[in-house]
């Protein structure tokens, strides 16, 4: 990876999961990442506004939304924002759910390594390669049954 740093923003309201993304993040070989962290759906929504990060991480669990909501209003607020749900929640259901609906990855946590997080997020974050540059688009995630 470049020595730019990929802007993640990370929509999670509890402060040891981000913490734990964070160190996650760091941790990651060859890669450079400058996380924002929203503790709402609504902040995170005014972040999106206000920059423009290159990928998104987002929890289905948060005070003012839940479940497969937050993924919609979050992809209603930006279509060109790749969008990897981490959560909680181990259903290859709402996974499959999640990715039919606009979502690039699906990761549950405490199934996620560092390396693996990294990857899906520079993978997702990265730009599209220029047409005719012969590199394939990476094809969505799925969880690990």
């Amino acid at each position: 990876m470049s020595d730019k740093k990929l802007k993640v923003l990370m929509i999670e309201d509890n402060p040891g999961d981000a913490r734990l993304i964070r160190e996650m993040l760091a941790e990651a070989a060859d890669s450079s990442f400058e996380l924002t962290v929203a503790g709402r759906l609504s902040a995170g929504l005014e972040s999106l506004a206000a920059g423009h990060p290159d990928v998104l991480l987002l929890d289905l669990s948060l005070p003012d939304s839940q479940g497969l909501d937050s993924l919609a209003r979050t992809r209603a607020q930006s279509q060109a924002v790749p969008i990897i749900v981490l959560t909680g929640f181990d259903d290859e259901d709402a996974a499959l759910k999640a990715l039919s609906e606009g979502a690039q990855d699906y990761l549950v946590k405490g199934r996620v390594e560092p390396d693996l997080l990294a990857r899906a997020a520079v993978r997702r974050g990265a730009p599209a390669a220029p047409e005719g540059s012969g590199a394939a688009a990476a094809a969505p995630g799925g969880t690990q049954g």
